[in-house]
């Protein structure tokens, strides 16, 4: 269970200098540390993170995606991939029923978008999980904010 909300950290030191400021002055009570949207990490930073492992024995936790939409890796997410003591896959699931390995970034109309800038602010409702197959062909079903499972169900028509 959390005990207190997280600090927000800005700058490639922040994490490790509040680790190691709070570390000390808490006598050695920081259980954990959990970052998420670690794609976003830059290299230095990731180097910091392994340095609040290595030097105070404090695990740290990060959830992220690895790759963009064109397939290709963050940098945060390739460093975490290269230097994690242990890397745990959460799977996805494309509407086919494969596993989701790609992250297709579509306009508002539904079609793929193969151009433009890495990050895009905002723009979760733009990204839809798909297996690689359907990534390649540019098909996904439209992004759904309910979970199929707790929608109503939909009328069921049987032919005799």
């Amino acid at each position: 269970m959390l005990s207190r909300l997280s600090p927000v950290f800005a700058g490639v030191n922040a994490a490790f200098d509040y680790v190691q400021k709070n570390h000390a002055a808490q006598e050695k009570t920081l259980q954990c540390v959990m970052l998420d949207e670690a794609q976003f990490l830059t290299k230095q930073q990731v180097a910091q993170l392994t340095d609040i492992v290595d030097i105070f024995g404090i695990p740290v936790v990060t959830y992220g995606l690895r790759t963009d939409f064109q397939g290709e890796l963050f940098e945060g997410s390739q460093y975490l991939l290269a230097w994690a003591d242990e890397y745990v896959e959460l799977k996805t699931v494309c509407h086919c029923g494969k596993k989701a390995i790609m992250n297709m970034r579509t306009d508002a109309h539904g079609n793929k978008l193969s151009s433009g800038p890495q990050v895009q602010v905002g723009g979760n409702n733009s990204y839809i999980a798909t297996c690689r197959t359907h990534y390649k062909a540019g098909k996904a079903l439209p992004f759904v904010s309910v979970h199929p499972c707790t929608a109503s169900p939909a009328p069921t028509t049987i032919n005799v």
